[in-house]
């Protein structure tokens, strides 16, 4: 086992959104994805979330959800010191737990970091050193629902053929969402949101990855792409707290699975 000075143990206590992973094998940077936190719902049907952007799809008792994405380039010279995060994942539309793995995409002050990562919320974020990420990089994921209580996340990077699989506890999940998202991560010294770094364009699905079966979730009654679930489609647009666009979703492409996410405003 590695083994940490005192001094690096004392910073890490010191700062509660680090976690660690013997499996990922290092601590995951200071932020952590959160549910979705809800604005309103706009005349033509579309939710306004201060902290999401993309699809969800409702219904009960989900057993999967399936997601692949480019990964974005982040302009740090235009947004230092922001985050945004890419995701596929099962809860937390309308729940207090969210299963999710995938990619960020992150100012450090001006200077462009990625990495992939997974979290079983309301536990930390932990980030995934086998699974190296880069700008235009191809990713694919899974949430699966084992019974139980168990869930398995997996990330792939088609780009490299590097993969990894976690498989954890989550008590209480509701099962009653599956959403492929783009995030603005928590949380700030006072706990709110973290500016979203300009990302430019995020792409999600078949049309750009040419990733099979792609943006699909499984429920009770359902299981097919994003659009099979009809009237339970769910179109979020992240907006700022006073309610100006900050990441806005494309349409549905023709295959029922692909959509692009425009950054708007930090």
């Amino acid at each position: 086992m590695r083994m940490r000075t005192l001094g690096t143990l004392l910073l890490l206590a010191a700062i509660p959104a680090f976690a660690q992973d013997a499996s990922a094998n290092l601590p995951v940077a200071a932020y952590h994805t959160h549910p979705m936190q809800f604005h309103k719902v706009r005349t033509d049907g579309t939710v306004e979330s201060t902290n999401w952007s993309g699809y969800a799809v409702t219904g009960s008792s989900f057993t999967s959800a399936k997601g692949s994405w480019i990964v974005p380039s982040v302009n740090c010279s235009q947004t230092p010191n922001s985050y945004s995060a890419f995701w596929v994942g099962i809860d937390g539309y309308s729940s207090d737990s969210v299963e999710q793995t995938g990619t960020i995409s992150w100012c450090d002050g001006r200077s462009a970091q990625y990495y992939a990562w997974y979290e079983f919320y309301p536990n930390p974020s932990y980030e995934i050193t086998s699974v190296s990420v880069s700008p235009g990089n191809v990713i694919s994921a899974t949430v699966t629902y084992n019974g139980g209580s168990s869930f398995t996340t997996t990330i792939t990077n088609e780009t490299t053929g590097h993969s990894y699989s976690k498989t954890a506890t989550v008590r209480g999940a509701s099962r009653s969402s599956a959403e492929w998202i783009a995030e603005a991560p928590c949380c700030t010294s006072s706990g709110g949101i973290l500016p979203l770094a300009d990302f430019g364009t995020g792409y999600f699905g078949l049309d750009y990855t040419d990733v099979s079966g792609t943006n699909y979730a499984t429920d009770s009654s359902t299981s097919g792409a994003i659009s099979a679930f009809g009237s339970d489609v769910q179109e979020i647009i992240m907006v700022s707290s006073s309610g100006a666009d900050e990441a806005v979703p494309s349409s549905l492409s023709s295959d029922g699975t692909s959509f692009d996410v425009v950054w708007k405003s930090e």
